[in-house]
This record gives C-alpha cells, structure tokens and sequence, in this order.
C-alpha cells in the first residue's frame, strides 16, 4: 500500500499519463530504482516517461503537493545521485529524437540517447560530442549532461560546459524555457523577472570578490563536479547563459534537461595508441607532467593519456587479449596509455614522432611502440574502460566496490599521487588501485569495502577524512573531478570550496528549487554522514552473476530492455531474493519470485549479449538458463525425455502443424486468420502462440540427391528448423535454404555428405534454452557422434546452416570438429571457388547474437561488402528477441527489440540474417523479407 500522501498523487497522475507506466509495486520500484552506486533507496513509485509533456505534468503536480522528485537516465551514476526513496523518473529509451544542424557543426539530442548512439549519429560527418565518458555506450545524454561528465579525452575543453549551445528545460513548477528561442527568453523574463535578476546579482557578487573569483578560475583549469558549476558565473554575463550552464553537473536538483544542443567536434580517424610502461608510479607520473606543459605549449599533439598502477595492471593481466609479459613486472611499474589523433595520416606521424622524443628522458620498461591497428588500440582502451568493474569481479562477494574520483593540480600530480598510496597503507586499502585520466591531474581509484560492520564503516570514514584532506585542503584539488558530487561528497563541498562559496551554491539551489523537491539530498546536504547512510547490499545469489556490480553497461544491448528488465535489474531482484530468504523472510521472497517469473525469466531472451557488454563477461542469460532448469517438474522433464528419444517424431508433428496452420490461412485469408487465431490465443491466457502470416510452411528435406565426385568434401548438416520449416506464404523467394544450399556448394565444387539417420539429430539448443539440461547434453552427444562419423573423424569441414546451432556445438562439442555457420564458411571455403558479382541494391542485414558472440560481426559485414554495393547494419538493434520460440509465446519481446527496425532500413531492398526463427521475427516487424545470407551469395555468384 501506497502511503496517503503518494496514493493521491497516483490517483491524480494516471488522469494525465498513462497507467502503464507507473510502477509501485515491489519488484519494479527495488529494480528500477537501483543505479551503480554503492547507495540504495527504494522510491515509492517509478514513472517512465516517454515526452516532456509526461515530465511536466508530473512536476507540475509534485509542485503542488510538495512530493520530491528524482531524475533518471541510465542510472551509470556512481556517486548516489539517481536514486530516491519518494517519485523516481526514469526516461524512457524510446525518447530518442535528434537533429543535426545543417553544416553538423551543432547536434540536438533528447535526453534517453547513449552518448554511443549520438556519436553513431555524427559519425557519418566525422563529428562527435565532446564528452567520452567509459560510460558511453551506455550513459544516456540527460545524465552525461546533468553529471557534466568527461572521460578519456575531452578533459575540460570538450566537456559539456564547454561544448554546450543550448537547452530545453522543465523547471520545478512545470515551467519551460527554451534557451535558443528569444519567444521563450521573452516569456521567461517576464514570468521569472526576479528570479533572473537574482541569477545576474550572484554573478556579479562573486565577480567583484576577487578571492572567491580567483578560487572559480583557478579550480575549473581543473576537472571539477564538486558542488554548482560556479564557473557560470564568472565566465558569462547574459542571465541565460549563466543559467544554462549552471544546468551542467547540477545532477537534476535544478530543472529537468528536456534536450541539450552541444557544439560537435571532429572526430579524426587517423589514431594510434601506445602503452608505455615506466619504472614506478612517480617515473610515470613526471611524464604526464611534462606531457602536459608540452600539450599546452603547442609543442606536441596528445588527446589522452591515461595512468594505469601495477594494481590496476595485475586486475587485468590474466585478460586473454592481454601481453602475458604483464605479469613479470615489478611491484612499482606503472603505465601510461597515450593517444594522439590526427587529420591525415601524415601528421600523425609526426605526432607520434614528437610524443616519443618527448619521453626520451624517461626510462622505461619495454620499448616505447605506438600502434595504428584499430582492433589492437580499441583493445587496450576497452581494457582500460574496463578496470573499474574488473576490480568488482575479484572483490569479496559481500562487499562493495567504491571509485573514488579526484583531481590535483598537474604540477603536484607525482608528489599527491605517492602520499594518496600512502593513505591507502594508512587505512589497510591493500587492494586499492590507480588509474585515471593523467593528463587533466584527474585519477580514479578503486578499492573494496565491507559496509556490514561499525568497525568497517569507520575505516572507511576515517579513510574520507585523510582523502578529503589531501586533495582539497593540502593540494586544493576536486574531491570529485568527473562523477558528480551524489550524496557521496555533499557533505565535504564545504570543505572544498570555503563558506562563501558554498552559500552561494546554497542560494542557487533555493533560488532554481525553493521547495527542495528536486533530487534532494545530493549536491546540497547538510548531513555531514549522508556519505556513510544508505549504503547498498551486495548479497551472494549465483556464482554465475555475483561478480556484478551493477554498473549497467550491459543494459543498451538487452532486447527486453524497454518491456521488463535488464541484466542488471535481474540480477538486483535475484540478490533481494536470496537475501530475504537469508533472514527467513520466506513469504517476503516467494512473492518477489513470483512477480519475477514474466519480468525476469520468460521475457529473458537468454541471448547472453549483455556478456559481450560487460567488462567482466558476465552471462545473465545464464543464470536465467539455470532458473529455468530449476523449474523443470518431473512431469516436464518426462516429457523432454519422450521427445528426446522420439525426435523424428516430434519434427513431424511441427510439420503437421504448419502445413495446417498454412492451409487454414489460405481457405481463411490473412485478416480472418488473425482475428481467430488471436481470439484463440486471448481465451486460452496467451497458452496459444501466436500466429504471424510470415509462419513458415512446414517442409522435409531430400539428402537422398545426386553430385559428382569430388576432392573437396563438406558434411552439410541442415538444422531441425530448416528441416522442417521452409518459406512463409509472404516471401518472395521461390527455392528452399536447403535447396540454394546445396545448389551454392555444387556451384562452389563441393561433394556434399549428410550424416546418417539426419531426423533424429539436434544440436541440443532448444532443450537447453528451457533448463532441460539432461536433454539438451544427450542430443549435442549424438550429433557429435554423427558428425564424426561423417566428416572422417573430422578430416571435412562440417557446415550448418543456423548460427545459433553452430555457437551451441562449438560450446558442447568435445572432439576438433570443425564447425562452421554460414558466414564464416563462405569467407574461408566459398569466396575463392567462385566468381562473384555485386548487386547494385542496397541490402540489410542482422547479425544474430550468436554471431556477435563468435566474433562474427565484422566478417558478416565483409561478406555482405563482397556481395552488394551497399550494407545497411541498424545500429541499435542487437539481438532480435525472438528466442528461439519465444517469438511465438511471447511475441512482445520480439515486437520490442525490433522497435526501430523499420526506420533503420527504410532504404534496403533485400535483408539477410542467419537464424530461420530470428528471420521470422525480423520480417514481421520490418516489413521486410529476411532470409539466410546464403540466398544472396547464391544469387550473386557463378562457378568459376
């Protein structure tokens, strides 16, 4: 139950927004409420607001009812500042809009964009924004500019104050203002007269005292988030500016960011990177000095330099993709990853040449070697992006990782940075580690925290009060220089900024929000122990995800990111599960298992791509997989069995059923089929699946055919799917896969072998997918039996048309059978056999998750280069959700991942894939007939 005061606010609300997307109920608010802090409040209602209208609406009732509000984007924050225990907004991923200025020179974004997906948008221009937080893929535009963050290479040049042209606000009373528009400037001056009289007093009261200015000036050289931007004031004189960029870094405590326009900066193709090693920490630490002095002198070109400790090497050197001599480095040896960008090739090389002469002082470890190779230096900046949650997944389970996040003035960077080491030997922070952005003085470090004890909170305490002390008091640095001041810090700003200044942040606060309710508590907080209160659990739940620390990055690539939840959020709600179940709470956990089930295991499309996003590689899909299995009844598990054991059979029954569905369809007509079959599906509680006019016919295939003789041998085994399903009545193709396969490798020279009694066999994949593990190890044992049998103990190339099947036998399969899905196939044993020629139509395709996984993704573009003039690949569509058949039962995971398919390949005349069902799913919500790669390379090529 609702308390009185937010029941009546719920009632109102729900006559002006709809109902469906407020949430109050436990699940829901402990999942959408937690970000990637170590603070945790749980809000009495979540509302997922899809326009500014929505936003309005509810603060111009929260307003009147004196309810406070907190905004959300992609809840990446990590310092406390998007999390609520009133009325928690979270926008919406479908509030996505955007428009490029004529010359690109400036871009308007809505607030839910990822800072990925905006420089997806400018990266035609060869444009970017300016800020590049670690984040980026999956902080959204709202909070990189409520948070003003950085990252790797904007320092405080490109940051969003910076690059800031305008904005779009909602205030706290529902009034909005437009700061490009004079009609709305006009407005607002008359409507908040006082308020902009007041903006311009403040600005002028700190800029006639010289001291406080002075501080301003000196303090923002560096990077800094403690506290208001109080540069606004100093920096500008129009009442509107000040305004906008006070908006900056205030982390939703002074007005809602409806759209931001920042300033678009070049993004230069030619890069190179080098990991330079160096001696100790203070050997690498005079380096980025000099670095620096040089970068500001104009005598060199650096855009990045990042510092990485030997704790923060050793969290990482087991990383495969890692130099294994990383673990023969003394205990001191620190590194430096340095970047440099350029127009053109040329001068890259130039660039490259000053950087090294600059560092001929310094010894170092290993020689000094740049690298041009895009997958090697995206590799190293992953790696680096990656260091914060690789600490999580060698922590304790139990315990909390903390970033901290500061910065010191460039010229005591080595001197502050050895007596921060220090402090962590002090405090017995053993484990703690450096790294961070160098060459703005700005370092993070990382360290593990027991918050279940009094004892252990005051070591954490005391270790704050040393910290604080040293950076803002002996080296007047920023106790927070990038990730925003949250509950984390607000009880230190004072601290850092003297009376005079905080006062004034104070009266901003009062005079942006005088009825304190938006977002309050972070910034401006007068609980000097707000930094030790709501501390965050992290119980054990699964070894398969409890290396989590709810960073988030997996969230954009989840395709039931918008209908239910998140990795993330399963794994939130599968720890409350096993925490009430720790302290006996039985009922309290069952009915949290309960409202789990749809939101958490039949709306999980087990795809696993959130592992390809994660840092740490941890698989959500998984865990959903064994859940799954755990609900396996004996009465279920029977049948699994008999299907098992009778699996020719059971293909028989689906081609029944799918010839029949078809022949209904073609006496009742597309319209009247939907109608019944949805009818039915609605009486029969959704138990019926769904039925969709792109349903394949049910087919059987004949391996019984004729070829030649040849020395070229491939073992094609033709998946369950595509044994059994063949066209739909929409389609436009005329031949079966099967057929164009088999047609494609005659062409390309091949004899074809098919592995004895073919209906009986199974990769294993559809048992699994549904936790009947059992099941699912007896079929992938028989088809690597029959595989073995018919490649010559794999002496051929073994061939399968579904690349979902060939990522389960790669998995499952003990033998060196080589495997091959169709992409990767054609690459290395079609291409050269044949002669092809390009269509002049441009073409779409879907990589399938199964393919990204295999690392398969830029080869399927390569192919679909070799075989038309233009390859159209929608960037934010990943996995496609139809799941194998949850396509059918839940076709509203399908529907919701596909949501901006449409507009992605408006311009695509044919689109392929590589997964029969993924090629269901895709041409029902595209408009558009997917079929198997296979279709267009057959189409395109002759033999040679």
């Amino acid at each position: 139950m609702l308390p009185h005061k937010y029941q009546q606010f719920y009632n109102d609300i729900i006559k002006k927004i709809p109902e469906n997307i407020i949430f109050t109920d436990d699940l829901h608010t402990l999942a959408y409420g937690t970000d990637a802090s170590f603070y945790r409040l749980i809000p009495k209602m979540v509302i997922r607001v899809e326009n500014a209208q929505q936003v309005k609406d509810i603060l111009q009732l929260a307003y009147l009812m004196q309810i406070s509000v907190t905004f959300r984007a992609a809840g990446t924050s990590l310092s406390g500042q998007a999390i609520s225990d009133s009325i928690l907004i979270i926008t919406s991923r479908n509030w996505t809009d955007f428009k490029v200025a004529p010359d690109q020179s400036y871009v308007s974004l809505a607030p839910s964009l990822t800072g990925a997906q905006a420089n997806n948008i400018l990266s035609p221009y060869g444009k970017k924004i300016g800020p590049d937080p670690a984040s980026i893929n999956a902080a959204m535009i709202g909070g990189i500019a409520a948070n003003n963050a950085s990252g790797m290479c904007c320092g405080v040049a490109q940051n969003s104050y910076k690059t800031l042209k305008s904005m779009k606000l909602i205030f706290s009373d529902g009034t909005e203002l437009d700061t490009a528009d004079e009609n709305s400037k006009d407005s607002f001056r008359k409507t908040h007269k006082e308020f902009l009289e007041s903006l311009k007093s403040y600005a002028k009261s700190i800029k006639e005292d010289e001291k406080v200015s002075k501080k301003i000036k000196e303090k923002f050289k560096m990077k800094n988030t403690t506290g208001y931007s109080l540069n606004a004031l100093v920096d500008f004189d129009d009442e509107f500016e000040i305004l906008q960029h006070l908006i900056i870094g205030s982390e939703g405590t002074l007005a809602f960011i409806k759209e931001i326009t920042y300033y678009t900066v070049e993004d230069y193709k030619d890069k190179a990177s080098a990991l330079v090693y160096f001696k100790d920490v203070n050997e690498a630490c005079n380096a980025v000095t000099k670095l620096k002095l040089a970068k500001e002198n104009g005598d060199i070109v650096v855009d990045a330099v990042e510092l990485m400790d030997r704790a923060g090497l050793a969290s990482i050197e087991n990383d495969p993709n890692m130099p294994k001599y990383l673990k023969d480095f003394d205990k001191e040896v620190t590194a430096l990853l340095i970047e440099t960008r350029a127009k053109n090739a040329k001068d890259l090389d130039t660039q490259i040449k000053q950087i090294e002469e600059s560092l001929e002082e310094f010894s170092l470890v290993r020689d000094l070697y740049f690298t041009k190779d895009v997958k090697e230096y995206t590799q190293y900046w992953k790696i680096r992006k990656g260091l914060f949650p690789a600490v999580g997944a060698v922590r304790n389970i139990g315990t909390s990782v903390i970033i901290e996040d500061i910065a010191f003035p460039i010229k005591y960077m080595a001197e502050a940075t050895l007596k921060l080491q220090e402090l962590f030997k002090k405090h017995n922070y053993t484990e703690a580690l450096i790294f961070g952005h160098a060459l703005e003085g700005n370092l993070h470090f990382v360290f593990t925290q027991d918050f279940s004890t009094q004892e252990e909170i005051k070591r954490y305490d005391d270790f704050m009060y040393d910290v604080t002390q040293l950076v803002a008091v002996n080296y007047q640095g920023s106790l927070k220089a990038e990730h925003g001041t949250g509950r984390n810090m607000a009880a230190f700003i004072e601290l850092e900024w003297g009376k005079i200044a905080y006062n004034m942040m104070k009266n901003i606060k009062k005079l942006f929000d005088p009825n304190d309710i938006l977002n309050p508590g972070v910034i401006i907080n007068e609980d000097k122990e707000a930094h030790l209160k709501n501390l965050k659990p992290l119980p054990a739940t699964n070894d398969l995800v409890d290396k989590c620390i709810e960073c988030g990055f997996c969230e954009p690539v989840c395709p039931s990111n918008v209908l239910t939840l998140t990795p993330r959020q399963r794994i939130v709600i599968n720890r409350e599960i096993s925490r009430l179940q720790e302290i006996q709470e039985i009922k309290k956990a069952q009915d949290l298992k309960q409202l789990y089930q749809y939101d958490g295991i039949e709306t999980c499309a087990t795809c696993s791509l959130c592992s390809t996003a994660c840092p740490v590689g941890i698989d959500t899909g998984s865990l959903t997989k064994y859940l799954r299995h755990e609900q396996v009844t004996p009465a279920q598990d029977k049948v699994a069995n008999l299907i098992t054991n009778n699996f020719s059979r059971t293909l028989s029954s689906m081609r029944f059923g799918l010839k029949a569905a078809n022949l209904t369809h073609s006496i009742l007509g597309t319209s009247m089929m939907k109608s019944l079959t949805s009818g039915l599906r609605k009486v029969s509680n959704n138990k019926i699946p769904r039925w969709s006019e792109n349903l394949p016919k049910g087919i059987s295939v004949n391996t019984r055919i004729e070829q030649k003789a040849s020395n070229l041998k491939v073992v094609y085994f033709p998946s369950c799917l595509n044994r059994t399903m063949g066209l739909s009545s929409a389609s436009k193709e005329e031949k079966e896969l099967f057929d164009v396969t088999v047609e494609l490798l005659n062409k390309a020279g091949y004899e074809i072998i098919f592995p004895k009694k073919i209906e009986s066999l199974c990769c294993g994949m559809p048992f699994s997918s549904k936790g009947f593990t059992t099941q699912a190890n007896t079929k992938s044992k028989q088809l690597e039996e029959a595989l073995l049998e018919a490649s010559n103990n794999a002496q051929y190339p073994v061939l399968c048309d579904t690349s979902p099947c060939v990522k389960k036998m790669v998995e499952s399969f003990k033998s060196k059978l080589k495997v091959f899905e169709p992409i990767e196939f054609a690459l290395e044993h079609l291409i050269d056999k044949l002669d092809i020629e390009k269509i002049d139509e441009p073409i779409a395709i879907h990589s399938t998750c199964s393919t990204r996984k295999m690392g398969l993704y830029e080869k399927f573009v390569e192919l679909g280069n070799i075989c038309s003039t233009k390859v159209i690949v929608p960037a934010d569509i990943t996995c496609c959700g139809f799941a194998g058949d949850r396509g059918f039962n839940y076709p509203e995971l399908n529907q919701s991942a596909l949501r901006n398919l449409p507009n992605s390949i408006k311009e695509a005349k044919y689109a392929f894939s590589t997964s029969k069902t993924c090629e269901i799913g895709l041409s029902e919500y595209s408009g558009k007939d997917y079929n198997s790669i296979f279709y267009l390379l057959n189409r395109c090529s002759s033999a040679k």
